[in-house]
């Protein structure tokens, strides 16, 4: 039997893939506890500098798995939530930046998979929404925290006080994803971008998603002390005096 997360580390890149798409990879406890650990050990493992998240077959997440829900009590839905909600908060606190390749449905928890990123490719045929009320349930998975900064409160409200599904296109217009291309070439672009932030300043991208993720918890004030401490830290790296003299170089030679 196949395991329904796979982790995979190449070149500095890892990619977590939810392996569910015979129920458009949905969420059990099982799924639940292997994504996590997944995400753990990718955030642990020293080589890594970026993250791509994934879903195979035609879905990226449809949340949680329905008919395991419905065959469970309150506890087994709040163990769920928990596990999940720890790799979500593992990522979204992490500096290492986290590409989702989107393709076909997102919904419920998946939009929380989705809005726990720092960068969205969809593929043209991707429909997301929430639908939580729709079966009596109620946001999780970081969609009542992360949701709002996305694409505002009242657009937030909009998508859960309803069962729209907004298109690719849409998503794009609203700030849920950065680019939508042609299904075929959602996991080439995403690795495209994982692969930017490797090779070019991984520190760097990772610094500046700190900064932004941290800013809402914070003042003004304090926000600003910590971007005045972090460049001059970037400053004195290797790969900053290596890409500014690259740049000087280039300058010169126009």
């Amino acid at each position: 039997m196949e395991p329904t997360v796979t982790l995979t580390v190449s070149d500095g890149v890892a990619e977590i893939v939810i392996n569910r798409p015979g129920v458009l990879n949905a969420l059990d406890l099982d799924t639940a506890r292997l994504w996590s650990s997944s995400v753990r050990d990718a955030l642990d493992a020293d080589q890594v500098s970026a993250i791509l998240l994934a879903g195979s077959g035609k879905a990226f997440c449809a949340g949680g798995d329905v008919e395991a829900i419905s065959r469970s009590g309150s506890d087994y839905v709040h163990e769920l939530a928990t596990v999940m909600a720890d790799g979500i908060a593992s990522i979204v606190s992490s500096r290492i930046p986290v590409v989702a390749a989107v393709t076909g449905v997102v919904a419920g928890g998946g939009l929380g998979l989705l809005l726990s990123s720092d960068y969205a490719v969809a593929s043209s045929d991707a429909r997301m929404g929430a639908l939580y009320a729709g079966i009596g349930m109620t946001p999780d998975l970081s969609v009542s925290a992360l949701l709002g900064r996305a694409v505002g409160e009242r657009r937030a409200l909009e998508l859960l006080l309803s069962d729209r599904m907004l298109s690719a296109t849409e998503a794009r217009e609203w700030g849920l994803v950065a680019q939508v291309v042609e299904p075929q070439e959602v996991m080439e672009r995403s690795r495209r971008i994982a692969r930017l932030w490797v090779d070019r300043a991984p520190s760097a991208f990772g610094e500046a998603k700190r900064l932004l993720r941290s800013a809402p918890g914070r003042t003004l004030s304090e926000q600003l002390t910590d971007e005045a401490q972090t460049i001059a830290a970037a400053a004195s790296t290797t790969e900053a005096m290596q890409l500014i003299d690259a740049f000087l170089k280039s300058r010169r030679s126009r």
